[in-house]
């Protein structure tokens, strides 16, 4: 996989990954020429398309398009699938996933693209072993946010504290 795109019915990009070093100038020109090429098909028409020497394989899911470039021998089918199993994932962590869940938690959405997918290629297909791991990191970043505060807690009450008491 070379990159995979999220956006909305309007053209606006919610999620972008590129496992093909390029400049931002080229991402951009990229993103908004597959934005526009995917817009313009109508909703009966193939998934896949060609472009360049690569394939477009992209699926609507409510108001948002996941798009994906693959190599031009990479299986459509296959790519489909991915992109069915990311939109699971994300549908059992946020419970029946919208765009705004992308918008405001985006980092969540990035978290779990990285836990499935590394370097353009599926890693964990197992439902169950990502969504676990994400929720140990989410477990983990709980803890780390419980200690921070009770360092605040302790650096306030040694740093402000005895000024208070006077």
């Amino acid at each position: 996989m070379q990159f995979m795109l999220l956006f909305s019915r309007q053209g606006k990009l919610r999620l972008q990954k590129w496992y093909v070093p390029l400049s931002d100038t080229q991402k951009k020109k990229i993103s908004r020429e597959v934005i526009q090429m995917v817009l313009a098909r109508k909703p009966k028409m193939c998934s896949f398309l060609e472009w360049r020497d690569q394939k477009i394989v992209y699926k609507r899911y409510a108001s948002l398009y996941f798009c994906c470039a693959v190599e031009d021998q990479e299986n459509e089918l296959i790519t489909l699938e991915i992109i069915h199993r990311y939109v699971e994932l994300l549908d059992k962590y946020f419970g029946s996933v919208c765009e705004l869940d992308i918008i405001f938690n985006f980092e969540k959405a990035y978290y779990i693209l990285d836990e499935f997918i590394l370097g353009g290629e599926a890693q964990e297909t197992s439902k169950k072993i990502v969504l676990k791991a994400i929720e140990q990191a989410d477990m983990l970043q709980e803890v780390r946010n419980t200690h921070i505060a009770c360092l605040f807690v302790l650096v306030y009450e040694v740093t402000i504290g005895p000024f208070l008491s006077c």
